[in-house]
């Protein structure tokens, strides 16, 4: 092993990366809506902890690019103009194409009924009428089928759209007109996984993100963005 002076074995999470994680659960889930400003003494105080994990926790959360530095003025949560929203579902479409053609090489059986549990979250949070429930349940099913890629590369790629897909569905909970679709449309997915039908299951993954784009922003299609890119 080669020799690394003044690295030491890491016991915990650090406190800047705790600050981070729950910085970043807060904007995903809207409870730091879109444009808040981050005050860096308010936050110090709420953390109770100095300053100095706390620039840290934020420099990690602008890396992330899910806050922004304005000169002079300080740090804000990212808000997510219409070519923002078409974008996040622009590169989760590619992210998790690429994914699925993964799975379909892999153990389909044990990937599959990872998904029908996301799924069955999804209905139970449904009847109960939690969107915050069900939107979690979503993103569940989404960042499974991208692990079972097996791809560290693809999961990367993924971690901060999927957060910003959070804050897309936060928008989009009043725009559903019945969670039936969206638990039927997963359903399908998984139906075709199950059967190793590469062509049907990447044709309901590409219907399913022009739908959530189509009623996030009425009138646009992921077709024509991807033809805007070619």
């Amino acid at each position: 092993m080669v020799a690394l002076p003044g690295i030491e074995p890491v016991s915990r999470e650090s406190t800047a990366a705790v600050i981070a994680r729950q910085l970043r659960d807060a904007i995903m889930t809207g409870a730091l809506p879109p444009g808040t400003q981050l005050g860096e003494t308010d936050l110090a105080s709420r953390f109770q902890v100095s300053r100095g994990p706390l620039r840290e926790a934020m420099q990690h959360l602008v890396s992330e690019g899910l806050v922004r530095s304005e000169r002079h003025r300080g740090l804000f949560v990212i808000d997510l103009e219409p070519d923002d929203v078409f974008d996040v579902y622009l590169a989760r479409s590619a992210v998790e194409r690429a994914a699925l053609l993964c799975a379909l090489r892999g153990d389909r059986d044990a990937i599959t009924a990872v998904l029908e549990q996301a799924v069955a979250d999804m209905a139970a949070a449904a009847d109960d009428d939690d969107p915050a429930a069900l939107s979690t349940a979503d993103l569940a099913f989404h960042e499974a089928l991208i692990t079972a890629s097996g791809s560290k590369r693809l999961v990367r790629m993924a971690r901060t759209l999927l957060i910003e897909t959070r804050m897309c569905l936060t928008l989009l909970q009043g725009k559903y007109q019945g969670v039936e679709d969206r638990v039927e449309e997963h359903t399908r997915i998984i139906e075709a996984l199950r059967t190793g039908d590469a062509d049907t299951a990447l044709h309901l993954l590409d219907a399913h993100m022009d739908d959530a784009i189509g009623r996030l922003l009425p009138g646009s299609s992921l077709g024509e963005g991807a033809a805007q890119v070619s």
